[in-house]
Order: C-alpha cells, then sequence, then structure tokens
C-alpha cells in the first residue's frame, strides 16, 4: 500500500479501543506509551545488513546493486530510500511490511519514517486525552504526559536529521492536513523545544525512586527521564544551530558559522545532563577498559551495556530486541566471515576516515604532526600504524594484528593478513574475502575480546556471552556536544552559565581518558583549528556508531573533497610501500544531497508542502 502524510496521520486503529478504558488507570495508560519506546529506530540492527547504519565517509560498501542504501548514498540517488528496503531508512521492512512494533528482530519493527510519523500520533493521542486521566495520580498522570511529549519531539526530529525542517504536529488530524511546511528549520526547532521543556518538567530523574516505578523495578534503565530529555533539548537545539541549518539551504555555507544564541541553549541543557552526572545518575568510563563495558561488555542480565557504575554512560537507545543472530552480526559488522562466521563483511572502513581522524600518541592529527609546528613528527608513512592514538588499536584491526587465540582457528587466520598483494600477486585472507575487505583496515569496535584476544566465532561462543548495540545517546556524546555547543557560544575556555567546564576542558576529559595529551594550547588558541580538532575528537570517539553522516551533513562540509572520496590502502605484505587509492567518489552537492526528498505524494496532496532543493 501506499501512504501519504495524511493518511498515516488520518489511520486510527486505536479508534476500536475505548479511549477512556485506555486512560482510566496507570497500567493500561503506560501499555498504551509503551510502544513508541519500540517505535524507536535501533539503527545498529534495523537494517538487513548489519552495517547499513553506517552512511558517512567512514565506510565503503563494493557492491554495485541497489541493494545498499550505502551504495545509493555514494551514487546520489538519495530519491531511492522509499524503495529501499533492506535500509532503516527504508519505507517498508526487508520483507516489504510496515512494521510489527512487538517483532524482536528491529530490520521488522517500522522503519525511520512510518515509525516516526505513528509515534507521532500515538503522543499527540496521549496528550489529548489528558483529561481522561482521572484514575492516575498526579506524579503517574505526569510521566505519562512527560513521555508523550518527549516523543513527539524527539520523532520530529528524527525526520528533522533526514529530510530536513518538518511541521510541528501537535493534533490529532481527523481529516485534511493542511499544515505548512516551516520557512526554516530554527522556527520548528523552537516550537519542538518548547515538548522537551515540558518533559523535563514532568519527567522524573530516576524511576526507580517513583512509585510507579517500583512494579518495573532494576529494570527501568531504558525508560525516559529528565536527563535524557535534557540530552536530546540539547541536540534538538545544536542540530538547529548548526551550519546547514542556520544557513537555511541558501548559497555561500561556511563551516564555521553557527548560530550562536541556540548553541548557547544547547550548551546548557547539556549541563545539566552534566549536573546529574555530578549527582551520580551517570557516569563517563574512566579509562579504555571500562569502555568496553559501554560498548559491548555486558553481565548476563543486562539488557543493554552501559550500565556500570564506573562506566553508566547509557542514555537513551532504541530497543534493541531479543533476537540474538541479529546482535552476534551487529558485533561482528566489519569483520569478514573468516573471522566472524556471521552476517558481517560488507562494510570496510575506509582510509580517508581513519587517516583524516585518528591521530598519533601526541595528540595531534597527522596533518599536524607532520607539520613539523608542533615537535618532531611521530608518523612514519612506511610504518603509518606505529605510534598512532591508542583508539587506533582498541577500535581497528590493522595488518599483523592478533585477531584470534591459538587454540581456536587455523594458524593463517590468528594474524591480520590485510595487505593487498604478496610476491606472488595474490592479496591477503582478509584483504579479499568472499565479503570482500577492500580498505585494509576492519573496525573491531563492537568485537568482543577477553583478556587482550579476539576469538573467532567459529569453535567457541564467546561472542553470544555479551550484547553489543550502537547506542542512541551516550555521555561521550553529551561531551563531545556540549564541547562544541559551548566553543560556538562562548569559545574554548568560558564556561557554561550552567556547569564550570569550558569547551577545552571537556575535550581534554576524553582525550586523558584515552591516554593522549591535552589539545596543544596554539590550536585552542585558533577558534576554527580548534572546532577541527572537536570535530576530528567527535569522529574517533563516536566512530562506527552512526553519527558521521548527520555530523559532515549538519556542519556543511559533506560536498567537499576531503569528505567525498573514499579510499583505501594498498601495501605489500613486507611493507615496502603504502599507497592511497580512490575507491569512489561520493556525488554530493550542495544542497541536494543534505537532505532526503520526500516523497513525491507527500509535497502534491496540499498546497504548502514543498520538496527540498534539487528533486
Amino acid at each position: 500500500m501506499t501512504f501519504s502524510c495524511e493518511e498515516y496521520l488520518d489511520i486510527a486503529p486505536e479508534s476500536e479501543i475505548d479511549a477512556e478504558l485506555v486512560f482510566s488507570n496507570f497500567q493500561n495508560s503506560q501499555g498504551f506509551v509503551e510502544e513508541m519506546y519500540n517505535l524507536v529506530v535501533e539503527y545498529g540492527t534495523a537494517s538487513h545488513s548489519f552495517q547499513e547504519y553506517i552512511l558517512g565517509d567512514d565506510a565503503f560498501n563494493n557492491q554495485s546493486s541497489g541493494f545498499f542504501m550505502s551504495v545509493q548514498l555514494d551514487q546520489g540517488r538519495l530519491d531511492q530510500w522509499v524503495g529501499q528496503k533492506y535500509n532503516y531508512l527504508g519505507k517498508d521492512t526487508h520483507q516489504g511490511q510496515v512494521g510489527n512494533t512487538s517483532d524482536d528482530e528491529a530490520r521488522k519493527r517500522p522503519h525511520v519514517w512510518r515509525g516516526s510519523m505513528l509515534g507521532i500520533r500515538k503522543a499527540n493521542l496521549v496528550i489529548a486525552n489528558e483529561a481522561l486521566m482521572v484514575g492516575l495520580s498526579q506524579e503517574e498522570k505526569n510521566v505519562i504526559l512527560g513521555q508523550a511529549y518527549f516523543f513527539r519531539a524527539f520523532f520530529h526530529n528524527e525526520i528533522m536529521k533526514f529530510w530536513g525542517r518538518f511541521p510541528h504536529i501537535k493534533e490529532v488530524y481527523s481529516g485534511a492536513v493542511t499544515t505548512p511546511r516551516p520557512e526554516t528549520y530554527k522556527e520548528v526547532a523552537l516550537s519542538i523545544n518548547e515538548d522537551y521543556k515540558k518533559a523535563i518538567e514532568l519527567l522524573p530523574v530516576n524511576w526507580d525512586s517513583q512509585p510507579y516505578g517500583q512494579r518495573t523495578l532494576g529494570d527501568n534503565a531504558g525508560r525516559l527521564t529528565k536527563g535524557v530529555a535534557y540530552a536530546f533539548q540539547g541536540k534538538n537545539l545544536l542540530f538547529a544551530a548548526s551550519p546547514l541549518m542556520h544557513f537555511n539551504n541558501e548559497p555561500g555555507i561556511d563551516t564555521y558559522t553557527y548560530d550562536k544564541e541556540l548553541a548557547g541553549m544547547a550548551a546548557e541543557a547539556f549541563a545539566e545532563v552534566l549536573k546529574l552526572e555530578q549527582a551520580g545518575e551517570y557516569s563517563l568510563a574512566k579509562n579504555m577498559e571500562d569502555y568496553k563495558t559501554v560498548l559491548w561488555k555486558t553481565k548476563s542480565n543486562n539488557v543493554w551495556p552501559g550500565l556500570e557504575p564506573n562506566a553508566k554512560e547509557l542514555i537513551f537507545a532504541g530497543a534493541a530486541g531479543s533476537h540474538v543472530g541479529s546482535q552476534i552480526a551487529f558485533m561482528a559488522a566489519g569483520i569478514p566471515r573468516p573471522i566472524g562466521q556471521s552476517n558481517s563483511g560488507n562494510a570496510s572502513a575506509t582510509h580517508n576516515f581513519i587517516h583524516n581522524n585518528f591521530g598519533m600518541s601526541n595528540g595531534l592529527s597527522i596533518e599536524d604532526d607532520l607539520s613539523g609546528a608542533y615537535g618532531a613528527p611521530l608518523y612514519n608513512p612506511l610504518r603509518p600504524f606505529d605510534n598512532r592514538d591508542p583508539r587506533f588499536y582498541a577500535w581497528i584491526f590493522a595488518d599483523r594484528d592478533e585477531i584470534a587465540d591459538r587454540g581456536s582457528v587455523p594458524a593463517n587466520n590468528k594474524f591480520a593478513q590485510l595487505y593487498s598483494t604478496d610476491a606472488a600477486g595474490k592479496s591477503g585472507i582478509h584483504r579479499k574475502v568472499s565479503t570482500d575487505n577492500e580498505t585494509g583496515y576492519m573496525f573491531k569496535k563492537f568485537y568482543p575480546e577477553i583478556n587482550g584476544e579476539y576469538h573467532v566465532q567459529v569453535g567457541n561462543n564467546i561472542i553470544r556471552r555479551f550484547n553489543g548495540m550502537r547506542i542512541h545517546m551516550r555521555l561521550t556524546d553529551v561531551y563531545l556536544m556540549y564541547a562544541e555547543a559551548l566553543h560556538v557560544a562562548k569559545g574554548p575556555k568560558t564556561a557554561s552559565a550552567g556547569f564550570s567546564l569550558t569547551a577545552e576542558q571537556a575535550i581534554n576529559t576524553l582525550r586523558t581518558r584515552a591516554g593522549i595529551p591535552n589539545v596543544n594550547a596554539s590550536i585552542v588558541s585558533d577558534n576554527n583549528k580548534f572546532m577541527d580538532e572537536l570535530r576530528r575528537e567527535r569522529a574517533v570517539e563516536l566512530s562506527y556508531e552512526g553519527h558521521r553522516w548527520m555530523d559532515i551533513r549538519r556542519w556543511g562540509v559533506a560536498h567537499l573533497p576531503k569528505y567525498k572520496v573514499k579510499t583505501a590502502l594498498n601495501f605489500d605484505k613486507n611493507w615496502t610501500f603504502f599507497e592511497e587509492v580512490t575507491l569512489v567518489e561520493r556525488v554530493c552537492e550542495y544542497p541536494k544531497h543534505y537532505w532526503l526528498p520526500f516523497e513525491v505524494n507527500q509535497t502534491q496532496f496540499y498546497s504548502g508542502f514543498p520538496q527540498n532543493p534539487g528533486w
């Protein structure tokens, strides 16, 4: 079936349920709200192939067919999202269905467009029926409405991230839809900000401390709280402040020009989350060992990672479901089948992204290190894997890295063989395999290891003991966005009004955890260069977590050569040469390829809803 925006908002299967019964008590009301949690798309496992959440310049897929949305994006064919059922942006699921919110596989639940539209309607139904909540205590009523206001804002933001400015829908439609598309992203972001403010007012700090939370005591980590609402309020405002939204598709976009007022508002929202960290609600992973519990290392009774006391970074995540195969495939994403032995290996980690962002152990980018302006360079073009940022070794497999313990794999699989040629002209076993690793690297960010050893899946079930996942929002992300927003509003050395941490201090907190020096003073003193460093830090810390495509678009840089060209690193088995080679140059023009086009019928069934530029 083909649905229009009007049809999404006008269909009312819920009319068969008596509203007075639904909102008569807390249990029923919360039951109605619960479905909205399952409408949050879990990017990591919501695609048919579990690398298809990586859509930026950070991964390359060599497939030529339209099976993969990442390939379509490289070709500039953003309009293909409508029929792209194998990606979480697709209109329908991989089985050609609208999606079932109760399915344990995320890829079988509604995708971003449909799920967000359904979520908006459901949130509006809750808000519209406030008067029927006579059987709820004030605290129960508050949390029901708080969740609804949050989800109404959140689902709007999910659409806006990909399609741009979109009407703030605040009513339950029962007839013709005539709400015009707003002129600017800022206009709707400020309207949505009011929803977040209401959610902050109504939601609790912690469900476990509330009487209604006692029913699910110990299992409330994924529920909405003030901290979640503050974090997404800040994100909504920062995105609205960003260059792409600030220039509103007009020519002359400048990547260093933000809306300072909105950035300042964003910084203050993030400051409230950092206050909650001080109060014990969250905790930043203190070192790379603790970091594992944020990404994949979980206790058997935990639903999500990021809940350990010394690495309690989980703020909000989509419902991953209980489908073991999906979780295993996600954790093995980027790992060719000879290692991972699961449905993995379609995406290769690009050299351009790694080279431009993962710097050196002295805290400098490779470009700055080679400039000689900061001392003797550490980077050696003939030993490119030496002296790198510790996160390079933690999250990326390079040639000759040990990938498996001796007892469980054949000897020829023990070490990564990612070279492009040997004496006989053949590539390494992990470079050219059935799923084709093209680039010379594999990312291993979510791939379990024990006592420093990585284990293949064949012959042991180590990978099944853990539950790696992409977290929608975690505390590290808040630190990064706080630093970016605060630097825009006040510069690197001035704290926000709500928290005594400067942008420089925030970013150095993350660098200290990684074991690299603070940002060089001369870089801090140059506003544009410091912004470049903040963005590089964000690229490293959130690498392969599905944020990159959004970031390079909102910064207004996706059309620049540095971000369009995807490359591999070719080298021989004995490391006598290294050369960068182009894999693809993405088709990306500003502003056409910065926003997904709306499905054609969305712009035709009433006036006042223009298509995105270029489509």
